[in-house]
């Protein structure tokens, strides 16, 4: 009877022990932080650390530590910062996720594990069809949806012709698929360039020569930049209107400079929201980093949000990862965009708006909100093929 008293003894103490509060949360972040497009990871890990700094270094009230891993947008560093993050640090959470075809890379290496994973830009259609998981979450959006937005702005608006641009890789695909979902008329030329592309004179000579009623143009970081200044070299600024999806902020807006006036932008958020939490988030970006903040930035802001309020869910226990990713799924959070939710994918519930670049304070460019809710309340459209529903 002894001997079974001290064997209960143990197991209760055992098992309260294993349900106490870790004393350290660790975040192992991994995304695109050298190369062309390293400004899309830089804003995605200053806006997750800006909100890790508005939570006191805490999420859900215990301490955070974050171990920072680039996958230089190839695959195969990826798979191999992954493996460190997950075996030698052993983290609670995984967050960043750049590029589409790097998480596309790391899908038989997330369903391996329970580990949640915390993407906060991209967001490929199987992620969020077939292949979806109960530890994946994507706080930006399936790539498809913001040029669902524009495509049913545009349709809106009576655009009869339309030639579309946009690196052939599977972020870009996904974005015309979607437009095409809501854009009705006639697709004039639709152009895949190389990932790695700067130069677009030759697509630029081809869009002059089909005169399209409006162009719509996907490409992001460095590649936007270079896109939208030879856009304007090429006098077609002011020609036809420019129409595009994640390719004119951040950053790259000072390089752009007047080449991006009179440019439309569909997203969920942009620094030109007017809620109160944007407003202040905005301030308190620019005032610590000295630049404008991406959408890429507030999607990071935002998950590091959605994290404290799961992990306060489970009382400071991030050792149970299929509890984690339940608390993650369900867990209630200001948004900088407004109302947010998760579908059954695990892909964001929200809406939609379109942004036209203006002329601010000493002819900078600034976003201005002139369709408010094109998409309202919108889930992608790849909910269905999801078992997880």
């Amino acid at each position: 009877m002894k001997r079974i008293f001290a064997i209960t003894a143990m197991s209760a103490s055992l098992i309260s022990l294993s349900s106490v509060a870790k004393a350290e949360v660790k975040v192992g972040f991994l995304g695109t932080l050298s190369g062309p497009s390293a400004e899309v990871g830089r804003d995605q890990i200053d806006g997750f650390m800006l909100a890790l700094e508005h939570l006191d270094g805490k999420l859900g009230g215990v301490k955070a530590t974050v171990i920072r891993e680039d996958d230089q947008q190839k695959p195969e560093v990826a798979l191999g910062a992954l493996a460190k993050l997950l075996e030698k640090e052993k983290v609670d959470v995984v967050t960043g996720l750049t590029f589409a075809n790097i998480l596309m890379a790391l899908q038989s290496r997330i369903a391996a594990t329970d580990v949640p994973f915390v993407g906060s830009v991209a967001g490929p259609s199987p992620t969020a069809g077939a292949q979806c998981k109960p530890n994946l979450f994507v706080t930006s959006w399936q790539s498809d949806v913001p040029a669902e937005a524009m495509g049913k702005y545009l349709q809106d608006k009576g655009i009869k012709r339309l030639s579309t641009l946009t690196p052939n890789f599977v972020g870009g695909k996904d974005k015309i698929s979607g437009l095409k979902r809501f854009y009705k008329g006639e697709i004039v030329d639709e152009i895949y360039t190389p990932l790695n592309q700067l130069d677009f004179s030759a697509e630029l000579t081809q869009l002059n020569a089909s005169k399209p009623d409006a162009a719509f143009a996907f490409y992001p970081g460095a590649l936007g930049v270079t896109f939208v200044r030879q856009f304007q070299q090429a006098g077609l600024l002011g020609k036809m209107p420019l129409a595009t999806t994640n390719t004119i902020e951040g950053t790259a807006i000072d390089a752009m400079g007047a080449a991006t006036i009179g440019a439309t932008v569909a997203d969920t958020w942009t620094p030109g929201m007017p809620n109160p939490e944007s407003r202040r988030f905005v301030a308190a970006f620019e005032k610590k980093f000295n630049r404008m903040p991406s959408a890429y930035a507030a999607f990071s802001y935002d998950a590091a949000m959605l994290l404290d309020a799961a992990v306060k869910t489970t009382g400071g226990k991030t050792d149970d990862r299929k509890a984690l990713s339940k608390a993650i799924a369900s867990a209630k959070f200001k948004s900088l965009r407004g109302d947010f939710r998760f579908g059954p994918n695990n892909y964001p519930v929200q809406s939609y708006h379109v942004f036209q670049m203006v002329a601010g304070a000493a002819g900078k460019p600034e976003f201005k909100l002139v369709a408010e809710n094109v998409l309202k309340s919108h889930a992608d459209s790849y909910v269905a093929q999801c078992p997880l529903k």
